[in-house]
């Protein structure tokens, strides 16, 4: 079967008229169009110059949008589509919901609170609002779901960006955001292929290693790959992540010190995705900015080699001008075949055919209008879904007996302890979250101080006295949420001498509350009432004070393990 006749099958499903118009354009391409539409870069704002520029330059096939304020996301999305002489897959983050497009948009909830709920109809729920808000706003391909498995609690980039640990959750959660996304003529991308999560270590920054055998690959990873593809996902993102065991199988000649990342292996890219799970979609490269695709090789030679292993985009580039001649050489030279470049040419036409791109802008409905977004982002109902899976999420995970509920007559006078990052940064990280739960405190009746931790050394630091016999209760918020390019995410205490360490747990009754990450009892092992939320948002604190206070029960269930597999965490 020749390559335009495998565009009817799964997931693409073209028509004969369709299949035409990807063959016409393909042979209409010059070869510098060819090797643009292969290129999927990025804009972070509505910026004419800048877009332009891009647009001139490469003539690429897709652009990645960074969440942008409604109208600006819709200015730039505009003039992307009318300034492209074929119409341009235009991508988000929509991880979380559909604030990953815009700015005024829903924040449904991180996977892992969704996991949290051990309920599928969440999963769905986050795909349809991520395709409804983000088609709204022109968006049509979505980089996600993440169906990674948190198999490590060290890893410093995956845990609340997946659905958990459970592959049996992951992988059905996955399924059906694929699902509820793709009606919204959104393309949907798994990622990040062979899978994050078993390597302790952040692919931007390393290239790390998936060490499962293939066996155990087959039965976890595999079977979410698998029920998402069969579940019609258009696209796989490749991750900078190795699997020595599959490379290894499906090429025994490979030495140790020549195993790649997937995104450079054709063995994984082609051998194992495309014929072993008979993923006949598109496939990009996550990042090509990130250490772990860059280490492995020079420059020159990765840009082509992506390609060459059977990755079908190249998501964005270190130096445009110079990135496009490494592919453009990469060409000349062969390490890109001609039918190789075509293959890849037609599965990005096949997937733009496959969103009705082509129809859309010759029936001039290709183009998101304000007037209809203002209609769909943001909607109550989908306020009201995300309050459901705030509900739903919030998991008591240890209690100490007759600690919970707390109110003002049984706890008058609170110490508030805050673990977390001061700012918001590049990620998205929120601030305030201790000015937030302290306003609440004080709404309740609560009398609230927060913890200074002072200063001196031994024999000067403050008695116990200064807080048993003049503290009811102790609340810990820990606000440590994962971001790219950081190698560890665990308490740092304050000096002098780790100050704001739970030392008082045995005489004050302590909560402690982490809004981001699931794993902190590593750090705080004897802690007896510990709560995970996955999430800081409004929605969620709201939720939490509703369980904290005793108006409604805690409903959500691990979806790792908190305890990190240690004893003493559960004491």
């Amino acid at each position: 079967m020749n390559r335009l006749s495998k565009l009817k099958g799964k997931p693409f499903l073209l028509n004969d008229k369709d299949v035409a118009w990807v063959e016409n354009t393909l042979n209409n391409m010059t070869l510098e169009e060819k090797i643009g539409q292969i290129f999927c870069l990025i804009a972070y704002s509505d910026d004419k110059e800048y877009l332009k520029n891009l647009l001139d330059t490469v003539k690429p096939g897709g652009i990645m949008c960074r969440p942008m304020p409604l109208e600006q996301v819709i200015e730039a999305n505009r003039f992307l589509q009318e300034n492209s002489q074929t119409p341009m897959l235009i991508a988000a983050n929509l991880e979380k919901g559909g604030n990953g497009a815009v700015l005024e948009g829903t924040s449904f909830g991180s996977p892992m609170e969704v996991g949290a709920t051990n309920d599928y109809t969440q999963g769905y729920r986050l795909g349809d609002v991520c395709g409804a808000e983000g088609s709204a706003v022109g968006i049509n391909w979505a980089f996600a779901p993440i169906i990674d498995i948190d198999y490590n609690f060290r890893n410093p980039i995956t845990n609340t960006r997946t659905f958990g640990s459970n592959p049996e959750i992951v992988k059905n959660m996955g399924a059906e955001y694929v699902k509820a996304v793709q009606k919204y003529d959104m393309a949907a991308s798994i990622k990040h292929f062979p899978g994050d999560g078993m390597d302790e270590r952040d692919q931007h920054l390393v290239t790390s290693i998936n060490s499962m055998s293939c066996e155990d690959w087959d039965k976890t990873y595999g079977e979410a790959y698998q029920a998402s593809i069969e579940a019609g996902a258009k696209t796989v993102m490749i991750g900078h992540i190795m699997q020595p065991a599959y490379s290894k199988r499906l090429n025994p000649e490979l030495e140790d010190r020549e195993i790649l990342p997937a995104s450079l292996a054709p063995e994984l890219v082609t051998g194992l995705l495309k014929e072993q799970l008979n993923f006949n979609g598109l496939v990009v490269t996550d990042a090509s900015v990130m250490a772990g695709m860059t280490i492995p090789m020079p420059r020159e030679q990765a840009v082509p080699q992506a390609i060459a292993a059977g990755c079908d985009m190249f998501l964005f580039t270190r130096n445009l001008e110079e990135d496009y001649e490494f592919m453009k050489k990469g060409v000349e030279n062969g390490i890109i075949t001609d039918e190789r470049l075509d293959d890849a040419v037609t599965k990005v036409l096949g997937l733009k055919a496959s969103l009705k791109l082509h129809t859309k802008k010759e029936e001039n409905t290709l183009l998101p209008t304000l007037e209809n977004a203002k209609t769909v982002v943001g909607k109550e109902e989908y306020l009201e879904w995300s309050k459901e899976c705030a509900d739903k999420s919030i998991t008591l995970v240890k209690e100490e007996k007759d600690v919970l509920p707390i109110s003002p007559k049984k706890y008058k006078k609170v110490l508030l302890y805050y673990v977390g990052t001061g700012a918001s940064d590049f990620y998205g990280t929120r601030q305030g979250v201790c000015e937030v739960v302290k306003t609440k405190l004080e709404k309740e009746g609560f009398e609230v101080d927060i913890f200074n931790p002072g200063e001196g050394f031994e024999g000067m630091v403050a008695p116990f006295s200064s807080v048993v016999g003049k503290y009811d209760l102790i609340i810990y918020v820990a606000n440590l949420a994962t971001k790219s390019n950081q190698t560890i995410v665990r308490i740092e205490w304050d000096e002098p001498m780790g100050a704001n360490v739970p030392i008082y747990m045995e005489k004050v009754p302590t909560i402690f509350i982490s809004v981001e990450n699931p794993y902190h009892l590593i750090d705080v092992p004897r802690v007896k009432t510990f709560i995970n939320t996955y999430h800081s948002t409004d929605l969620v604190l709201d939720a939490l004070f509703e369980k904290l206070m005793g108006r409604s029960q805690f409903k959500g269930q691990n979806p790792v393990d908190p305890f990190c597999g240690m004893w003493d965490t559960r004491l």
